[in-house]
């Protein structure tokens, strides 16, 4: 039996209209296209997500910074209880094929530089941008795009080749 892809959905974990929209269609782009959505669990773009993916019919595991998992939110269907707080970041990001940052702040960031060092594709959507010089100029690893459709798309092909 074949492992779904699993995909992770970062950013600010703040309301925001504008945000939750975006993250609402690629929620429900990750089901219609058979992965997995993988988030932090809480609200923001963690919860719209969350909330597309389940209207399509899709699962969704949330790892809460909390040692609770009555702290997910409501449309979360796995849902792993940390109590590490911040730390669980990581395990956010390593419990994907691929990584979509929508938005974010410093937790965004930080999950951004955890998935690329493990080697995770990362699609961002009005989110960070991040260079270096170097091998590290222009961000390896990290593809800007414009709207949620390319950012699934990038993502479930990234999953794909993963497996």
């Amino acid at each position: 039996m074949t492992r779904r892809p699993q995909i992770a959905v970062i950013g600010k974990g703040a309301p925001d209209a504008e945000l939750a929209s975006l993250a609402e269609e690629v929620g429900r782009r990750i089901a219609d296209g058979g992965a997995v959505l993988v988030c932090g669990g809480m609200g923001g773009v963690m919860e719209a997500a969350s909330r597309g993916a389940r209207e399509a019919g899709g699962d969704v595991i949330g790892i809460v910074p909390t040692e609770d998992t009555a702290a997910a939110n409501p449309y979360v269907t796995h849902a792993v209880a940390t109590g590490i707080g911040h730390a669980r970041n990581l395990a956010v990001v390593a419990s994907a094929d691929a990584v979509i940052a929508i938005g974010g702040e410093w937790g965004t960031l930080a999950e951004i530089g955890f998935a690329r060092r493990l080697g995770r594709t990362v699609a961002t959507l009005r989110s960070w941008t991040v260079t270096g010089s170097g091998e590290m100029e222009g961000g390896p690893g990290i593809e800007q795009v414009a709207d949620p459709a390319a950012a699934v798309e990038i993502a479930l092909a990234a999953s794909t080749g993963s497996r």
